[in-house]
């Protein structure tokens, strides 16, 4: 993918992945692009996340990136793991100038003006609003998306398939993150998958 916004229209929802055991990584990945999430954010929260990436960069269809990434030195280790976009859950100056500078896609996480404002000034339009729900919600949304009329969003954190319908309707919203579609543990990939494609069904109105 050339750009954020080109990963954020590929499917209506970006899973967030927390994955322990790095022999989960395949068969999860190959169900969710099979039920229409080839978008694949893995976190960087657990000691396998860049061997993850990998292996699930070998799964045709998938999109994979990194998640939670926090700083410069975690940017430098996704890339060089093949991480085809960058998610982080803020945004700082460090890592917004080595994120730009380095080309790849990225969406940085923002919760107020000041972070969207920060953005902004690095030539950033593409946003992660985040942690959604307890940041305000879709009225929050809504009021900060009313100034900043050039940004669009991605909501994640306490979204579900009931909520999610709500946020895509909105027309600041391009996608949505959430982890409802992969329970911990031992990946039942039938599972998994048709929650994807219930998910997938979520396009925007």
């Amino acid at each position: 993918m050339s750009d954020i916004e080109a990963v954020m229209r590929a499917a209506p929802v970006i899973p967030v992945l927390v994955i322990e055991d790095v022999a989960h990584a395949v068969p999860m990945a190959r169900a969710l692009v099979a039920g229409g999430l080839p978008v694949l954010e893995v976190t960087m929260r657990t000691p396998v996340a860049l061997d993850v990436i990998r292996a699930m960069k070998q799964v045709p269809g998938a999109i994979v990136g990194a998640g939670t990434v926090l700083n410069p030195a975690d940017l430098d280790r996704a890339i060089a793991a093949g991480s085809e976009f960058i998610v982080s859950p803020g945004l700082t100056p460090a890592l917004g100038q080595a994120a730009v500078a380095s080309g790849v896609p990225f969406l940085p996480g923002t919760a107020n003006a000041a972070d969207i404002m920060l953005g902004l000034d690095l030539g950033l339009t593409r946003f992660k609003f985040f942690p959604a729900e307890t940041s305000g919600g879709i009225p929050a949304l809504k009021a900060l998306a009313a100034p900043f009329h050039m940004a669009r969003f991605c909501p994640t954190g306490g979204i579900t398939l009931a909520t999610a319908p709500n946020w895509l309707a909105l027309d600041a919203v391009l996608c949505v993150g959430g982890s409802w579609m992969v329970p911990k543990g031992e990946p039942d990939v039938a599972a998994i998958e048709a929650a994807a494609r219930a998910a997938a069904a979520l396009a925007k109105p």
